[in-house]
């Protein structure tokens, strides 16, 4: 039996992972071995630029806080090497960041398992979410989708007002 401040340190550790887990709008756990010291300075000063928290966790210490937030399905990928990259602000950024990496290393670096907003990913919802943009460019696309008919309607509308010998500039006022 660990003695007392050993055990306060683990569950300060656990109460911890598991608070930077439930503030994650999205985390992805990762094999991370046979990776070098450069690779790992290189993603880990990515994730930094897109402000993903990225750390190795212990297995026992992680299952302990993924337990107690209900997410249960991820024990069994719990072993091995394991590091977890958390994001708060823009969740696509770690399934990105992450994908990219792993296509570049191999057999070296894989996503082990992913969760989004308390719930655990499929293979494929993972393979989805890092063919995403980022979160600026999706409300880009989402403004550009909303912008667009009445972009139309002006361009159609000042038309129809030079076809009928109308003037699109505003009318001078008279003194």
């Amino acid at each position: 039996m660990p003695n007392a401040k050993v055990l306060s340190e683990k569950q300060a550790i656990v109460e911890a992972l598991a608070k930077r887990i439930q503030n994650a709008g999205a985390g992805v756990l990762v094999d991370y071995r046979g990776i070098t010291v450069a690779e790992d300075t290189e993603l880990r000063a990515e994730l930094r630029k897109e402000e993903v928290e990225y750390s190795v966790v212990k297995n026992t210490l992680t299952r302990k806080a993924l337990d107690k937030l209900g997410m249960n399905a991820l024990d069994d990928v719990l072993n091995g090497t394991t590091s977890l990259a958390t994001a708060e602000k823009d969740p696509i950024a770690p399934f990105r960041i992450i994908a990219d990496y792993s296509k570049k290393m191999g057999d070296r670096f894989n996503v082990k398992a992913a969760f989004m907003e308390g719930k655990v990913l499929s293979d494929s919802e993972i393979e989805m979410m890092s063919t995403l943009g980022s979160k600026g460019a999706l409300y880009s696309k989402v403004l550009g989708t909303m912008i667009a008919p009445i972009t139309g309607l002006a361009v159609c509308l000042g038309q129809i007002l030079e076809q009928k010998g109308g003037s699109v500039e505003a009318p001078a006022e008279a003194e």
